[in-house]
């Protein structure tokens, strides 16, 4: 009778009515010869996608979406004003300032009068393109048509435009 001790190998009960026609006997052992089916193979690339994916949405550039949070954020704020110009009839006017900017005609404290991020500087342009100091933000329902373009400094210097057509909000444009 067979016994196994600690250390020795294992000893398989051979039933000869069961041997293969070649006379030797194999113990079980999986059948990796086979290979992957194409439903595994897929299943295997759809995993390496999604990861990929993952990944390189992780590393997005910090730089541009902080300057587009930045421009979302004054797009807001300047319609905002738009607003509080048209309720209350008095005019309004958004410039830049050293620490930010600055929304003449309205409450002190009634919006916020700097940028998020540092390195962040503005500059107000008419229509036609000319640089400027100010955009007029109201009272009137009707504005001219302007723009605001965003800089953030450091390598790479990038750049948004936010701009209006004077009837519309303000959104971001291509530099």
């Amino acid at each position: 009778m067979p016994t196994s001790a600690a250390g020795s190998k294992p000893c398989y009960q051979i039933d000869s009515s069961k041997r293969p026609l070649g006379g030797r006997h194999r113990p079980f052992l999986p059948d990796f010869s086979r290979g992957f089916t194409l439903l595994e193979l897929i299943v295997v690339i759809a995993i390496m996608a999604l990861t990929t994916a993952g990944v390189s949405f992780a590393m997005r550039d910090s730089g541009e979406a902080a300057l587009e949070r930045e421009a979302d954020r004054l797009a807001v704020l300047l319609d905002a004003a738009r607003a509080q110009s048209r309720a209350s009839g008095a005019t309004v006017r958004w410039r830049v300032t050293p620490e930010g900017f600055v929304f003449d005609g309205l409450p002190v404290n009634s919006l916020p009068t700097g940028w998020l991020n540092a390195g962040v500087s503005a500059q107000p342009f008419t229509a036609d393109g000319r640089a400027g100091n100010v955009l007029l933000l109201g009272p009137d329902p009707i504005i001219a048509a302007q723009q605001v373009e965003l800089t953030l400094e450091g390598p790479p210097v990038r750049t948004l435009r936010l701009a209006t057509d004077g009837l519309r909000p303000f959104t971001v444009v291509a530099p």
